[in-house]
């Protein structure tokens, strides 16, 4: 079907006749049901949604009828589909009536769709579809026009109850949380954790199920998130601002914007290099409080069925330590405002997103390695050993490090290789590794033989 076909929601008005709009759904509401006054016993169902055509227009939807027509029109759907919508009603917005709690648009109408006059089915035509598809990496809102997350948080409860844009990338999904209310309503609740270059973790809470199953199908760290219309209000029990997800709102994700491609290359640096990780209470716990011992095969199994990070021992042989390459890879200068790595040449950050980028460059200098352990079940590649944790192991300081011949870094390295050690490590998932794994190194020390026997006795008999 040819693309002249269709109406541009720009030239859509109450006059035109049999409308056909092609467009990319962009936001979509759950469905409700109120009952019907002129029918008594019986409900009329809705729920709403947003489309666009081009980078400068979209416009609200209202789908009106009974049960079975309105939850069947919005299973057909989700947000990112590209639709045609035939001969819907085009009326005037009324902002003191339902489109108050729809997503504000720069059309002056709204289309209503209902059973006996409208048609809406998902677009099959290719040339249509390439044109659409775009559309959905652009935000609603103008590009520079939101807030980081240190601005909300420095703003506290000034912004509280307030609506803004935010631009914030994925840290972690939660699980989802149902609920039944007092008045017997099923609900459900989902909590994302986000971060940028100047806050490493705030939430953001979306309670609708089109919201739910949207984010739950984002990559943590590997997606960016522009917010048009976020709710911020203070949570007193976390004595902290939280942003909500409301039926206003709409979610860009990976904005196709210059912040959003700086905030992206910050989210993808900071993810390999584990030290949002380290920002989240590296030690959550004490090291003297993990008790649990796993294999190496176990520690996997474990990151890979487990959502959340979690503590153990491992007593396992150090299978790679890299003491006696360039003392470049050995220890790094990172920035102390967004953790970024420095070349020891150049003392400024190059982090584009760097809150202190203007300020006089601080760094700071530790042990950055990568280890590898291995037991009787396997590998756990490349895992974090930094400093301060990495100078009590090694029992040397960084300066004293530098100051050792390459014989004594190498004796020093075989100190500990093809050793057995006891290993006290923190495990988070990881989409970015092939094991769904990566290990922070917590402490370190020679395993005493008697115990290696006891717990290897343990683990055999729990198998």
């Amino acid at each position: 079907m040819a693309a002249h076909t269709y109406i541009a929601i720009s030239e859509l008005h109450p006059n035109v006749s049999h409308p056909k709009v092609a467009g990319i759904i962009i936001g979509k509401s759950d469905v409700k049901s109120f009952p019907d006054r002129k029918n008594i016993g019986v409900d009329r169902f809705t729920f709403g949604f947003t489309v666009k055509d081009s980078p400068d227009f979209f416009i609200n939807v209202t789908a009106w009828g009974n049960d079975g027509y309105i939850n069947g029109l919005s299973s057909s759907f989700s947000i990112g589909d590209c639709v045609i919508i035939e001969n819907p009603l085009v009326s005037n917005k009324d902002p003191e009536k339902g489109d108050r709690f729809c997503p504000t648009t720069p059309s002056l109408y709204r289309l209503l769709v209902t059973e006996a006059h409208s048609q809406v089915s998902l677009c099959a035509d290719i040339d249509t579809m390439d044109r659409l598809l775009p559309l959905i990496h652009l935000p609603v809102k103008d590009s520079g026009d939101f807030y980081s997350l240190g601005d909300i948080v420095a703003n506290g409860q000034r912004l509280d109850g307030t609506v803004i844009n935010v631009l914030a990338a994925v840290k972690s999904i939660g699980e989802l949380k149902q609920f039944t209310t007092s008045d017997g309503r099923k609900g459900q609740r989902l909590e994302v954790k986000l971060f940028d270059d100047s806050v490493s973790s705030f939430p953001l809470v979306c309670w609708d199920r089109e919201a739910i199953q949207l984010v739950q199908t984002l990559i943590p760290k590997e997606a960016v998130l522009f917010i048009a219309d976020a709710k911020i209000s203070f949570d007193s029990f976390r004595n902290g601002m939280v942003a909500t997800v409301n039926s206003k709102t709409i979610i860009t994700v990976n904005p196709d914007t210059r912040e959003a491609s700086l905030l992206f290359s910050y989210a993808k640096e900071v993810s390999e290099s584990g030290i949002l990780d380290q920002d989240e209470k590296p030690e959550d716990v004490s090291v003297d409080s993990i008790t649990d011992v796993y294999t190496v095969s176990q520690l996997k199994q474990k990151a890979q069925e487990s959502p959340e990070a979690f503590f153990g021992i491992t007593y396992s042989f150090i299978s790679k330590l890299d003491l006696d390459s360039s003392v470049s890879k050995v220890i790094r200068t990172r920035c102390s405002r967004c953790k970024f790595q420095v070349t020891e040449d150049t003392h400024s950050c190059t982090n584009q997103l760097c809150p202190g980028r203007d300020q006089v460059f601080s760094g700071t200098t530790g042990f950055d390695l990568l280890v590898d352990f291995t037991d009787h079940t396997g590998t756990l590649h490349t895992c974090t050993l930094r400093s301060p944790v990495a100078e009590n192991i090694l029992g040397c300081t960084t300066e004293e490090f530098t100051s050792l011949t390459d014989d004594q870094r190498t004796a020093m390295k075989w100190k500990f290789l093809l050793e057995r050690c006891k290993i006290y490590v923190k495990i988070l998932p990881s989409t970015l590794k092939r094991t769904g794994a990566r290990g922070m190194v917590l402490a370190c020390s020679l395993a005493d033989p008697g115990e290696v026997k006891q717990h290897m006795s343990a683990l055999l008999q729990r198998l």
